[in-house]
């Protein structure tokens, strides 16, 4: 008992107090804290995309990097079309989910769990890269960094992991400042640069336009297009979290969506044309932001201040993924396709299994990669247009098939959408193909197939459950003298199996069930009264969603007001056919057995019904 106080007091101290249910309004977040939140990631990828740009051009000579420039309009061309897009979807999804729910209820089941399973990669992949892109900035000013950028690395993410279960609206306190320090960073730096070019106080190296562009294979060309395309990662996170933004939830994500285009291209444009006119090439050990802060700035408090903010911002954009990789995963755990343990709301009115299972997942990469953001990029940007051309197909669909008001306008929108971001796709496949993007073309369909059979198992033990086994008489025995507490999730074959031994070993059998989702017990209460045969079942209020807590509370005073020695709690529970089968059922009798370990007058008594 002293140990789970302790316990709970230290999760209390570092994440917070439990909030209740009441509460979820108060959670959701103004458009400038939501830009912050939601545009992190994208905003940060100007950090590194242009370098990614300039390294596949400097693979073919020092002076194809002249075409840096068409290659940055162009990604901004593809940019407008993308937020006009998702434009679209904002206003015919403002419930959220993304391009899981719009592939998923225009495209198929297939396509859905195809386009939720690239972005699941894609959100992983946003930690590791930022994270590491971050290290290796500040690793570009410190050597001591970037000679331990594997340990702090991680440290990072689970520095953020912490902030992130405190719930949405203190990380988003916490994480608006570094964000807007960075937007203005950047503004200086575009500004100073331009100026000082302007001024003459710097030579041009490069003009803004050639008259003539030297001959690059075209494959070069495309792979320097499909690493520039790198800085569009990120820009789907709005539509995914409108839930999220304070009423009126829709409109407020357009405006910030907007918002974050308009900043996102004019960064990126900037910090490219200042790289070809300054003549900035990528070197080793030295990142392409580095080399044009100390040129616009020389090496004093302005480069160390825009080092810094970039760090910042690189670090903290993967707080889009903790955002919407939670909410994600349980959109697909109610479906049905992940555990469903990530479907659960914790204390602080966030997903926080699915937070740690990304903070595990995006650990395991920077250490298997080593921290690199070189090696990690190449897999970053398949999983994202791959659902880009899924969102965009299915709005297509979506379109079409409702008519909805300026439909017409919206089809044309989404099609023109669905076809460069799927030319962009091929792209990106082919010239990253042997580079590492191998990995994601054959994880996401390894993915798929994982989902399915998770939902099978699922569909094939929610029918042995809903047998009608359980429809006989109760044999309601006479006096016996034990007090026994039956707590019970739903109806099944092994609630009943449950009740009959708790009838055999009392008579007074308190039956009870916890009340975490009104709906769920609504419906509970329904089959309740047409099987218990006029047994009572005591609901136990849970505000914060927890189990475990008012279910002891609850024993402790059943033990109290029945004044018996000994409380039987009769635990019914099924076994799954493969013992693998487990992980995805939560555990309660072990769970209920531990908590009840250490106080006396309890007994823990497992009924199980074999699948």
């Amino acid at each position: 008992m002293v140990k789970n106080m302790l316990l709970s007091k230290i999760k209390h101290f570092f994440i917070g107090d439990p909030l209740t249910m009441d509460k979820l309004e108060e959670e959701q977040i103004p458009k400038w804290k939501a830009l912050a939140v939601l545009s992190s990631d994208a905003l940060s990828s100007v950090a590194y995309a242009t370098e990614e740009v300039l390294i596949a051009l400097l693979a073919f000579s020092t002076l194809a990097m002249a075409w840096s420039m068409p290659m940055a309009v162009g990604v901004a061309i593809l940019l407008l079309i993308i937020t006009l897009s998702y434009q679209q979807t904002i206003s015919a999804y403002p419930h959220g989910g993304g391009a899981y729910t719009v592939a998923k209820e225009n495209l198929g089941e297939t396509a859905g769990l195809v386009a939720g399973a690239a972005l699941l990669i894609d959100y992983i992949l946003t930690v590791s890269v930022s994270v590491s892109a971050g290290v290796e900035n500040i690793g570009s000013a410190f050597s001591f960094i970037a000679e331990h950028k594997i340990i702090i690395g991680v440290f990072f993410i689970l520095l953020i992991m912490a902030l992130n279960l405190r719930g949405i609206r203190e990380s988003s306190n916490i994480f608006a400042y570094p964000t807007y320090f960075f937007i203005f960073s950047i503004v200086l730096l575009i500004c100073v640069g331009f100026y000082r070019v302007i001024t003459g106080e710097v030579i041009q190296h490069s003009p803004i336009l050639h008259e003539t562009y030297p001959e690059v294979p075209l494959f070069l060309l495309l792979r320097a297009f499909a690493s520039g395309c790198s800085a569009l990662t990120g820009i789907e996170a709005i539509s995914n979290g409108v839930p999220i933004f304070k009423k009126p939830s829709q409109k407020n994500a357009k405006i910030t969506m907007i918002w974050m285009g308009a900043i996102l291209g004019s960064f990126f444009l900037g910090i490219t044309l200042l790289a070809h006119v300054y003549g900035i090439a990528p070197v080793h050990g030295e990142t392409v932001m580095s080399q044009l802060s100390r040129s616009v700035f020389g090496t004093n408090i302005m480069y160390y201040g825009t080092q810094v903010a970039v760090a910042l911002i690189l670090l903290l954009a993967a707080n889009t993924s903790y955002a919407d990789f939670p909410r994600l995963s349980s959109l697909l755990a109610k479906d049905r396709f992940l555990p469903r343990q990530l479907s659960s709301i914790g204390d602080r009115l966030v997903f926080s299994n699915g937070i740690m299972g990304l903070t595990v997942s995006a650990a395991i990469l920077i250490i298997i990669f080593k921290g690199s953001t070189h090696l990690l990029i190449p897999l970053y940007a398949v999983g994202v247009f791959l659902s880009f051309t899924l969102s965009q197909l299915g709005m297509v669909i979506h379109h079409y098939k409702y008519k909805e008001s300026h439909w017409k306008k919206g089809l044309i929108i989404n099609a023109l959408g669905a076809i460069t971001t799927f030319v962009v796709l091929i792209v990106i496949t082919i010239t990253k193909f042997v580079h590492g993007a191998w990995i994601i073309v054959v994880l996401i369909p390894s993915l798929v197939f994982f989902f399915k059979l998770i939902k099978r198992h699922y569909l094939a033990v929610g029918h042995q459950l809903a047998r009608d086994t359980y429809h006989h008489d109760l044999n309601i025995a006479n006096e016996k003298k034990y007090t026994a507490i039956v707590p019970i999730s739903g109806i099944h074959p092994g609630v009943v199996m449950a009740v009959q031994y708790a009838l055999t070993i009392s008579d007074d059998v308190r039956i009870c069930y916890v009340d975490v989702d009104r709906d769920a017990t609504d419906k509970m209460l329904k089959v309740w009264e047409k099987w218990s045969q006029g047994l009572p079942l005591q609901i136990l209020k849970s505000p914060y969603r927890s189990v475990l807590g008012p279910l002891l509370d609850y024993i402790d005073q059943v033990h109290i007001d029945s004044g018996k020695e000994m409380v039987s709690v009769v635990v019914p529970e099924f076994i799954t056919r493969h013992w693998y089968h487990q992980f995805l059922h939560n555990q309660m009798t072990l769970v209920l057995r531990t908590a009840l370990r250490l106080k006396t007058g309890k007994v823990v008594t497992s009924i199980r019904y074999h699948l």
